[in-house]
């Protein structure tokens, strides 16, 4: 029963995020509306931690599984999607060399700063 009830609050979180994705015209999905709204629920107490975790949890261990429908779909789809491989996978090195060089540089750098922090004390 009680993973009953972690449950409706999850799903009930996530259907107020589809009734603000309804209402609001920003192009933000709803998903992430309800993301937000349990986060700062959890983060001013207005729901504790306890009240979602075991479920929490539970959706988290089955994440991989709802992703097999995905897959099978790109499956299904080769012979639309194979002359954009080699496209796709030039942008996506290039762009994870660029999100590995800039995270590096930030990690320096607020490295540096907290040395020297360290220092004027």
């Amino acid at each position: 029963m009680n993973c009953l009830k972690q449950f409706l609050i999850i799903l009930l979180i996530s259907f107020i995020g589809e009734l603000l994705n309804a209402a609001l015209p920003l192009p933000v999905p709803a998903s992430i509306y309800g993301m937000v709204i349990l986060f700062v629920c959890l983060c001013t107490g207005v729901i504790k931690l306890e009240a979602v975790k075991t479920v929490g949890k539970f959706l988290i261990e089955i994440m991989p599984v709802m992703f097999i429908p995905a897959g099978v779909g790109l499956m299904s789809s080769w012979n639309v999607l194979k002359p954009l491989l080699i496209p796709a996978a030039v942008i996506t090195v290039a762009v994870l060399v660029a999100v590995m060089a800039v995270s590096g540089r930030v990690s320096q750098a607020i490295i540096r700063h907290g040395r020297e922090n360290k220092k004027d004390e």
